[in-house]
């Protein structure tokens, strides 16, 4: 049996830029170990599994090494295969059912709207085996359940950041390590980088997820709900941030680039 299977590139409006993602709609249940292969072998940061169900879909998504609790890109891309390809009307919402609850996505224009839990960090002491793998001095760090949060002193110094990966991917515990800094740009209201090697991703283009920890931050820091955040990787992306409770609401554009079919 062949599969169709879409590779979109989020959090942008163009091709080859934000952050690519391949989405295969499933007709039936697969293994674990099937989907991990091909998540493998599509070896992109995330590859996402999409299964219809009662008032929904089941999504799980995987990395080239592991399945993940939470993505954001991934939802994001999966949200605009199943408007793009048909396989929900444009005025129908996205309900996912996934290992971090129901999330759920609906169109605004020419924008994807995900409602997503809030995932806030809490201070912990200084770590100096990770500023030093990362190569900076932080003015705070901070923990949640997925990452660690390192806020920089200057959006120079988190664009210059040369991780030494082997050492990152020692310190294991949590999915990855969020890095962010006040903006550069007016355009901009934060900055952000991801890393993640421990679960095969060296830098992450643009992470969803880890703004459900940076909304909440910067808006303590910055004494507001709604921002629009740029994640400074080679790539880049925009990622709209609306804080709303215990709720993060991410937006963000996407465009499909690549239709194929798994043997």
């Amino acid at each position: 049996m062949s599969y169709p299977i879409v590779q979109v590139d989020t959090f942008t409006d163009r091709p080859f830029a934000g952050n690519p993602a391949a989405v295969c709609v499933l007709p039936q249940r697969e293994p674990d170990d099937w989907m991990q292969t091909v998540a493998q072998e599509m070896n992109l940061s995330e590859t996402a599994f999409l299964l219809q169900q009662v008032d929904g879909y089941n999504l799980r998504w995987f990395t080239p090494a592991v399945e993940v609790d939470l993505c954001g890109h991934a939802t994001l891309a999966s949200a605009h295969v199943l408007w793009s390809e048909g396989y929900l009307p444009l005025n129908t919402p996205a309900r996912f059912f996934t290992r971090s609850g129901l999330l759920t996505a609906q169109r605004q224009g020419d924008w994807i709207e995900l409602d997503f839990p809030a995932t806030v960090a809490a201070a912990v002491s200084p770590l100096p085996d990770l500023e030093s793998a990362l190569g900076v001095t932080a003015t705070f760090v901070g923990k949640n359940s997925f990452d660690y949060l390192i806020e920089v002193e200057s959006a120079e110094v988190l664009r210059a950041i040369q991780p030494d990966f082997a050492r990152l991917r020692t310190l294991g515990g949590l999915r990855g390590v969020i890095v962010t800094s006040a903006s550069d740009h007016p355009e901009y209201d934060f900055l952000s980088r991801f890393f993640a090697p421990g679960v095969g991703i060296d830098e992450d283009p643009v992470t969803g997820s880890a703004h459900c920890c940076l909304g909440p931050y910067w808006r303590d820091r910055l004494h507001k709900d709604e921002f629009t955040a740029y994640q400074a990787s080679a790539r880049g992306g925009v990622v709209r941030v609306r804080c709303a409770g215990d709720r993060v609401l991410l937006g963000g554009q996407a465009v499909t680039v690549l239709r194929g079919e798994l043997g």
